[in-house]
């Protein structure tokens, strides 16, 4: 048998291998370009993306199966086509190979990371079978209905959501629509302009469809109610979702109906962003501040910039949301100045809440004018009672799960350091266990100290569980208006490891159930909780004077979205005869940062931090990329990386690049490997981009040398999220 045909297949190799970007395999006919095929890679059979073919005339069989083509190069040749699957389209294709190239990591790494992975297990026969069976089962649209949402759902617009809606479709009408930022204060109604934008674009076009994102999984399950609710007369499968606590069958089957058109609308996390939507119309990015949309492991992308992207690509409308932007895509959005031109973004904005309803008002309470080790201040402990005994609700914020950060001997000094990191171990009280976040590593609380044998070891600080504890001890004389104790519930990633937990806890404080939610970040943002009206934050200072330069920002962010938590149903507030409250707790009141958020000014905060960055040349007037190395001993981590920057500075792509020297990262030993970094940063993206694909080939060579030998992994992270 003559091979005719030469296939670019994108396969994902051993990291770091340096094997190409894609491989060449044999196949009796060409496939065309995005076909998935199966073929071997060693001693393995893996999935792969066709990237290319091309004729191989005088190719020949051999008779162990291989082929050699004219230049008697050895192929393998493909053993099946997926063709039951029409192939992945060229802006598919565009996107996998952009975040390859910019992320600078392999293509078929990334290619293969966005397909579901049951894919890989599925041969030809029992594709075609699961298409059969999720056809079969789909309900068609009915007739007549796929023009207008459901009764339920449309709700009447407030004039400030009118306006917003008539800019979009204005915009989406111009040959190469603007990304549009949506600046709208927290319960002004940005999930109502969400879903009237996704109905408007999919009545205008039979056949388009919508991608909609959220940062976290816990905020998915909300959002895609009020959409199935809103899209029923659409069919079962116009909305799907896309999130990694889905199971294998589940996301193949989400990623099948996006694919094949069935799904007309992808609500989904980050990996969303590369689900196979070849009629992409409209993009939705919610809370588009949201750190969690950059990947932390692999290839490091940012969903958020990837979304803008694939919208210019595909002329797709893209629709960023916050009440706290990213001062990246703030300073994208600015309007004209004087001489100055206008950033690349249109910026929208809804600044009044619905209803009438007035943002909480912000209440700082100086813990130096505290007696020692005060939990709660008097004043706020009076304010949380009586907003209970009215039948109201209260959430207390602290973002640090466990009952402890630290167990420690006041004999000895001793703490429960982890054996593996340079971190503590967190106490929990409920299992008496020490737990590292960062390894996992967890061992029973000792009866006694290890060290000196001390008996009397103690908590140090305070968690989640601690702050629930002690609150219960403070609210045992209080009553609900039905005479019953005050309920305390906490949600953080410890109280919701098992299935169904967070739905039940939040349907337990939706229900009014619950008087007092105590919680980390998971109930900071997105929740619409009607009956809370008293939001406090207890410990949030430690975040205003960190190392990274973001801190400030994020900070900011979480306040003011967890303040966003009170207040929501002004209706039912006026009832109460209350008004919704933020009390911060602080030693630092005077700071800028609570000054701004006591008028709920994100403008003058975003000013005061974007001039700062400016005067130190700081994202986003400059742009950063990390090189970090994981090795057995932090000098060899530090040694690879402090040798590659010097073969780095002899490249000629490095003018107009500043790097720094290597230092370990902030908990630089993690189960039990070292951890450094090396930052570099440059006025031009171009610039760093073309700097760090001529230094790839030097970073593979110098792995393999001696002086990389005790390096276990390295990797390019670009634009980092921190540092």
């Amino acid at each position: 048998m003559d091979a005719a045909w030469v296939l670019a297949v994108a396969v994902q190799t051993p990291a770091h291998a340096g094997l190409g970007d894609v491989l060449s395999y044999a196949h009796t006919a060409p496939l065309p370009a995005g076909t998935l095929v199966r073929v071997p890679l060693g001693r393995r059979e893996v999935l792969g993306v066709v990237w290319d073919s091309r004729a191989a005339d005088g190719a020949q069989a051999l008779p162990d199966g291989r082929v050699a083509d004219a230049d008697g190069v050895l192929l393998k040749p493909v053993t099946a086509a997926l063709d039951a699957l029409p192939p992945l389209d060229a802006a598919w294709r565009d996107l996998v190979a952009f975040a390859a190239r910019y992320y600078q990591r392999g293509l078929g790494e990334v290619a293969l990371a966005a397909l579901p992975p049951q894919l890989r297990e599925l041969d030809g026969t029992q594709l075609a079978r699961r298409l059969k069976r999720r056809d079969r089962q789909a309900r068609p649209v009915a007739a007549g209905t796929a023009e207008a949402p459901s009764a339920e759902t449309a709700l009447a617009l407030s004039p400030e959501q009118a306006a917003v809606l008539a800019a979009l479709a204005e915009e989406s009408a111009t040959p190469a629509p603007r990304p549009a930022l949506l600046f709208g204060s927290t319960g002004s109604g940005k999930t109502e302009v969400y879903l009237q934008a996704v109905a408007r674009c999919l009545a205008a076009d039979p056949g388009a469809q919508a991608l909609v994102m959220v940062p976290e999984i816990n905020l998915t399950p909300q959002l895609e109610a009020r959409f199935r609710a809103r899209f029923a007369a659409w069919g079962d499968t116009a909305v799907v979702a896309l999130h990694s606590g889905m199971t294998n069958p589940q996301r193949l089957q989400s990623w099948l109906a996006a694919l094949t058109g069935q799904a007309r609308i992808v609500l989904g996390t980050r990996m969303a962003v590369f689900a196979p939507l070849p009629a992409l119309r409209l993009i939705v990015v919610d809370e588009e501040h949201d750190p969690s949309y950059k990947q932390q492991e692999g290839a490091r992308y940012s969903a958020r910039d990837l979304a803008v992207w694939r919208g210019r690509r595909q002329n797709a409308q893209v629709l960023l949301g916050s009440a706290t932007p990213s001062l990246e895509s703030w300073h994208h959005s600015r309007p004209a100045d004087g001489e100055a031109p206008a950033g690349r973004y249109l910026r929208l904005q809804m600044p009044s809440r619905i209803g009438a309803g007035e943002l909480p008002r912000v209440r700082l309470v100086d813990m130096q004018q505290q007696p020692a080790k005060t939990l709660i201040s008097a004043g706020l402990l009076d304010a949380m009672t009586q907003r209970v005994t009215r039948g109201e609700q209260c959430m207390v914020f602290l973002n640090r799960r466990g009952y402890a950060p630290v167990l420690a001997c006041s004999d000895c000094d001793w703490k429960s350091e982890c054996p593996h990191c340079s971190a503590y171990r967190v106490f929990h009280k409920i299992d008496r266990t020490l737990r590292c976040h960062h390894c996992g590593f967890t061992e029973r609380v000792p009866r006694a100290c290890p060290s000196c044998g001390n008996p009397d070891i103690a908590p140090v600080g305070r968690g989640t569980e601690r702050l629930e504890e002690q609150l219960a001890t403070l609210f045992a004389g209080v009553r609900r208006p039905d005479g019953e104790p005050v309920r305390i519930a906490r949600i953080d990633a410890d109280s919701t490891r098992h299935e169904g937990a967070l739905e039940a806890q939040l349907a337990l404080v939706h229900s009014g159930e619950v008087d007092v939610l105590v919680g980390t970040q998971m109930i900071a943002k997105g929740h619409d909780f009607r009956r809370i009206t008293l939001v406090a934050a207890v410990n949030p200072d430690s975040a205003l004077f960190s190392s990274d330069f973001r801190a400030p920002e994020r900070l900011f962010s979480l306040l003011m979205q967890s303040a966003g938590r009170a207040g929501r149903d002004s209706a039912w507030l006026a009832a109460q005869g209350s008004q919704a409250e933020m009390w911060i707790q602080t030693f630092h009141p005077q700071h800028p940062l609570f000054d701004a958020l006591r008028r709920h000014d994100y403008p003058r905060f975003a000013a005061q931090q974007l001039q700062d960055r400016e005067a130190a040349a700081m994202p986003p007037f400059a742009f950063q990329a990390l090189v970090r190395a994981d090795a057995r001993t932090q000098e060899a981590a530090q040694a690879f990386l402090n040798t590659a920057g010097e073969a780095a500075d002899a490249l000629p792509e490095a003018a107009g690049v500043m790097r720094y020297p290597a230092v370990p990262l902030a908990v630089q030993r993690v189960a039990n490997v070292e951890r450094a970094q090396m930052l570099l940063e440059s006025p031009s993206r171009a610039a760093l981009q073309r700097l760090l694909a001529a230094w790839q080939p030097v970073l593979h060579d110098l792995r393999r040398s001696p002086v990389g030998q005790g390096v276990v992994r390295w990797l390019v992270d670009v634009d980092p999220q921190s540092i």
